[in-house]
């Protein structure tokens, strides 16, 4: 069983996995409904939309190092949580987890640069290889969004921290983000329906961070475990 984390910081961290999802959301709702090309897309179609779309590429691009810090808020409130359960089975899930975190922070990084240099790109010359690059990165980071699900559900499960739905619901969302990125090559190559595995596992992904600050926030009620 887990003892109660202090207030003040499971508040912030729980908080923090909520407006991190919200955040996330809100940057997809304002490229995709603008023309965000897809995974795969012609060379022509990402310079229409890069060449006249780089102010709401600049605004969702302004969202991004708020998404960075709260996931790792809520990593750390996640690792917090669970370290002392885990350090008496002589686990490290939770540390598993947070590394996935760390990892898709870094990468997302590289895409959202990527995205700001298309956007500033004066022709089609440099499009395609920014593109393939931005294809790459985006899909292959499915690989550390399946760390940060896989190590975080299997630590919350087995410290009691998380409901067995949940930890199933997260299990479930990194196979299909572990698929979608070890089908990278043939995404990037199709645009199709192969991309449907990370888009799917994208949502669960946002459910499950929604489910795990609602957890996180439920440590401070006042009980002495939960």
């Amino acid at each position: 069983m887990l003892s109660q984390n202090r207030f003040g910081f499971t508040s912030i961290t729980g908080l923090a996995a909520i407006g991190f999802a919200v955040t996330i959301v809100l940057a997809n709702a304002i490229m995709l409904p603008a023309g965000l090309p897809l995974t795969g897309a012609g060379v022509g179609e990402v310079d229409a939309f890069f060449s006249t779309q780089s102010g709401v590429v600049g605004v969702a691009s302004a969202l991004t190092p708020t998404a960075w810090l709260l996931a790792t808020l809520f990593g750390a409130g996640a690792v917090s949580a669970l370290r002392r359960s885990e350090r008496d089975r002589g686990e490290a899930w939770s540390l598993v987890g947070f590394a996935g975190l760390a990892l898709q922070n870094a990468t997302f990084a590289a895409v959202t640069a990527t995205r700001l240099a298309l956007s500033s790109a004066d022709g089609s010359s440099a499009t395609g290889g920014l593109w393939a690059l931005h294809d790459a990165l985006f899909t292959l980071n499915g690989t550390f969004l399946a760390l940060a699900l896989i190590g975080l559900s299997v630590a919350g499960l087995r410290a009691g921290l998380i409901r067995p739905w949940h930890g199933g619901l997260g299990l479930v969302s990194a196979a299909l983000l572990f698929a979608s990125a070890t089908l990278t090559p043939l995404i990037i190559d199709h645009e199709g329906p192969l991309g449907l595995l990370g888009l799917v596992g994208w949502l669960l992904w946002v459910v499950w961070i929604l489910a795990y600050g609602a957890t996180l926030i439920r440590l401070n009620r006042p009980s002495s475990e939960v």
